[in-house]
């Protein structure tokens, strides 16, 4: 069985592929990462059966890794691997096969292992964490492929039909994910400026009405002007005050 060890720490790295070569070898170390990005990469390289995933990672913790990885079809059993137990409840929703505290012991990581082994394919499919961090990427599936983009590149998201689109520094991606839960996840950098529309706070540079009294707002690095309903005008303009 294929295996990926994932911590910031390269002791706590070395002691579990240590443990790993020492219980069987049925369990192949297939790679080490030492951060949340570095682990998604892993993943879809070396497509791993089970990920031991570290939670407390400076960047992108390991809830958050999860909850990427989850909308992916070769999604690996995860075990979590932490100093911390404050977690545990955000880790079991995430569906991880388990949640093993530091100093991890030899015998419960071989049952998690045996555990993982059992797992169906395909199992791992929906996360929903009650992580207090926001996401800093969102995941885009292209062709089949799992993609990161920074939520920092992010000018805008709308809704467009089932699909939500995104525009960042990189083009446009659809996302499947609704509009009110994106707002209240990110709701310190971003504002409704339409019912389909969410605008990136630091993309604002202005706003404009045209002959029939509609109004448009402006961003940084994208040509196109955004509708803003009646309703959010006020805050749009309040927005660019606070600016200066």
């Amino acid at each position: 069985m294929k295996v990926l060890v994932v911590d910031d720490e390269t002791l706590a790295r070395d002691r579990l592929v240590s443990m790993l070569q020492d219980l069987d070898d049925d369990y192949q170390v297939v790679g080490e990462a030492a951060n949340g990005l570095q682990a998604i990469e892993q993943v879809l390289a070396l497509q791993p059966e089970v990920l031991l995933l570290d939670i407390h990672m400076p960047g992108m913790n390991g809830l958050e890794v999860a909850t990427h990885l989850a909308k992916h079809e070769s999604a690996p059993a995860i075990i979590f691997t932490t100093a911390y137990d404050e977690h545990a409840l955000a880790a079991f929703e995430a569906q991880a096969i388990a949640y093993l505290l530091k100093p991890i012991q030899s015998e419960q990581l071989a049952t998690s292992l045996k555990k993982a082994q059992q797992l169906r394919h395909g199992q791992l499919k929906e996360i929903q964490t009650r992580d207090e961090s926001k996401r800093s990427h969102i995941s885009v599936k292209l062709r089949g492929d799992l993609q990161l983009i920074p939520v920092a590149s992010v000018q805008y998201f709308r809704a467009d039909q089932k699909y939500i689109e995104m525009r960042h520094s990189a083009g446009i991606s659809l996302i499947e994910e609704s509009l009110k839960t994106l707002e209240e996840e990110f709701s310190d950098s971003f504002i409704r400026v339409h019912r389909n529309a969410l605008i990136a706070i630091s993309a604002v540079t202005g706003i404009e009405r045209d002959s029939l009294g509609r109004s448009y707002v402006l961003l940084t690095g994208c040509e196109e002007r955004l509708d803003v309903s009646r309703r959010h005008v006020s805050a749009i303009r309040q927005l660019l005050k606070s600016k200066g």
